[in-house]
């Protein structure tokens, strides 16, 4: 059964810098991207970074110029680089992999605190 296991994150104050990580067990067949999503209490997910299995890389507004995003999908790992974090990036972060077939794997959720 696939798993999805993020770490990294934790507390900073503004300006900070953290990394988050993931990787995959498990083989995840007709994989078609990797990549984060946010979420804060109150709110749905919403996507922060993305890299398809052709490697075109989506970033949110909010993360441009900010975050990098780097994966391998063949070894199924995705990280995060976030740069000059601010309270906004504050929540909980949750490593996503999309397939053709079936739901979207999601990671265990990882908290970024972001203080000002």
């Amino acid at each position: 059964q696939v798993q999805l296991v993020g770490s990294g994150g934790g507390s900073v104050q503004a300006g900070g810098s953290l990394r988050l990580s993931c990787a995959a067990s498990g083989k995840i067949m007709y994989l078609q991207g990797l990549g984060w999503f946010r979420q804060v209490p109150g709110n749905q997910r919403e996507l922060v970074a993305r890299v398809s299995k052709n490697g075109v890389i989506f970033y949110a507004d909010s993360a441009k110029g900010r975050f990098t995003i780097s994966s391998d999908v063949d070894k199924q790992l995705v990280d995060l680089e976030m740069k000059n974090l601010k309270p906004e990036d504050t929540g909980v972060y949750y490593c996503n992999a999309n397939h053709l077939f079936g739901p979207d794997f999601w990671g265990q959720g990882i908290q970024v605190t972001v203080s000002s």
